[in-house]
């Protein structure tokens, strides 16, 4: 059993596009979009204990353990395979909480992806993705590890190569609740299916970005300046919104002109997952 603490990377993602399809008889919703990693990550220290315990300690730990993601996930491991260890969890949140960027999931994935390979509990990359969706819908392409096309409720996944631009991120000072998004009357739900080849000769858009600019005038601000710049979007059901360069100077150009009001960074997408590579350079997967 590997003992040591190390940082893993929990990266975030973007939804280049999100379309809502339909609301199915279980209350989901039926979407595509297309998931592209970005090269901002929360991270975990995570070392594994000889008990069962499961400790969680570091930034925004003061949600019920039943309701944290990292716990459940961690539970959801132990019960699955059985183990006996447990393990002492530290998280640095670097991901806005509530934009829309994945930094729950994201945070899920890590664990199990981390701990399954720690506790040498040895299940595959299927079934660890098979418990991500207990989860949440967006647990899975961070387990997978690489950019998406989603279909479904999101848990149906082909690999995809978007191209790898250069990103300016605004955060707007709200927190945006999904379940707000997906329940409010006014959502478009009538999008028509595309397959992936479609992708590139129609004009995608992401279907929960008027609802939310409606409620949140803060989102509706970034929108409106940073698109003066690049063709700007939402991302998810979140409050951050984004825009692609060409290359990283005209994005860190743009950058030293945004209002003092957004939280704002230049970031890099990524097809593949940088919590993949790290694994990878440690010999975990």
């Amino acid at each position: 059993m590997v003992t040591r603490a190390t940082r893993y990377l929990a990266p975030a993602k973007l939804n280049l596009f999100l379309h809502i399809n339909g609301r199915r008889a279980d209350g989901y919703h039926e979407l595509q979009t297309l998931f592209q990693f970005i090269d901002l990550a929360d991270e975990l220290e995570i070392e594994p204990t000889t008990d069962t315990a499961i400790q969680l300690q570091g930034d925004h730990c003061d949600v019920a353990p039943e309701q944290n993601l990292i716990v459940r996930a961690a539970r959801l491991l132990q019960t699955q395979t059985q183990t006996s260890l447990g393990a002492h969890i530290t998280l640095h949140k670097r991901l806005p909480m509530g934009g829309g960027i994945g930094g729950g999931s994201s945070d899920a994935a890590t664990t199990l992806l981390v701990l399954n390979r720690l506790w040498e509990t040895n299940l595959s990359i299927e079934q660890l993705a098979l418990l991500g969706r207990r989860l949440g819908a967006d647990v899975p392409v961070f387990i997978r590890g690489h950019a998406a096309f989603a279909e479904g409720i999101g848990e149906q996944l082909t690999d995809a190569e978007p191209d790898e631009c250069w990103y300016l991120l605004l955060t707007p000072p709200v927190h945006v609740a999904t379940a707000f998004v997906f329940n409010h009357p006014e959502l478009v739900r009538n999008t028509p299916k595309y397959n992936l080849d479609q992708l590139n000769c129609i004009k995608t858009t992401n279907d929960c970005q008027t609802i939310v600019s409606k409620t949140y005038p803060e989102v509706a601000q970034a929108l409106q300046w940073l698109v003066e710049y690049a063709p700007a979007r939402m991302t998810g059901t979140g409050s951050c919104v984004f825009a692609p360069f060409v290359d990283e100077r005209q994005a860190r150009a743009a950058l030293q002109l945004c209002p003092t009001q957004f939280a704002a960074k230049v970031c890099r997408g990524v097809n593949h997952s940088p919590l993949h590579q790290q694994l990878q350079q440690l010999g975990l997967l």
